[in-house]
């Protein structure tokens, strides 16, 4: 029984480190360039201040998939972020 709990406590711990660690999403409708360059993998101050420019331009981004329509950001940008991009 000794085992089964400390297993228990064990992946218990491991999943509270893992949601700690999750990144927080950022809304790209609303984040600015520095905070846009410095939450998102592979986007610096350029890329970042094209996605405030296409945004003041074309209005909010609808999905997170539209962000692939600013030039600079492919795929490759979008899939590694998927999980750290908000629309709302």
């Amino acid at each position: 029984m000794k085992m089964k709990s400390a297993a228990l406590a064990l992946l218990l711990a491991t999943g509270i480190a893992q949601a700690e660690e999750a990144p927080e999403a950022v809304n790209i409708n609303e984040a600015d360039s520095q905070t846009l360059a410095a939450e998102l993998d592979g986007v610096g101050p350029v890329k970042a201040e094209a996605i405030v420019e296409f945004r003041k331009k074309e209005g909010e981004f609808v999905t997170p998939e539209h962000l692939e329509e600013v030039n600079g950001i492919g795929t490759a940008t979008l899939d590694s972020n998927r999980e750290r991009i908000r629309v709302d």
